[in-house]
């Protein structure tokens, strides 16, 4: 959607994961309980959060670029978490 300004808005979308070989104590704890509730056969939990906004920007690489820069300095931990970020 251009905006009045003659920016985009964009809708973003950033999942964030803990990255492989960090300790997840909430997937562990979801993936021996399931069991007990009838949930058979399910392996390697891992929980995450998903943080979805909008962001206006002059063109998607701007857009990025911003995003790329909110999950470094804010939205994630970079020493143990991974973000994947999606923009419409």
């Amino acid at each position: 959607m251009v905006c009045e300004s003659g920016s985009v808005r964009f809708d973003v979308q950033v999942e964030v994961r803990l990255r492989e070989g960090v300790a997840d104590p909430q997937g562990q704890t979801i993936e021996r309980s399931l069991p007990h509730l009838g949930f058979k056969g399910v392996e390697g939990v891992r929980v995450g959060k998903s943080i979805r906004f909008t962001v206006e920007a002059p063109d998607e690489a701007a857009a990025r670029a911003e995003v790329d820069d909110m999950c470094a300095r804010f939205l994630t931990n970079p020493v143990i978490e991974d973000a994947e970020v999606t923009l419409r």
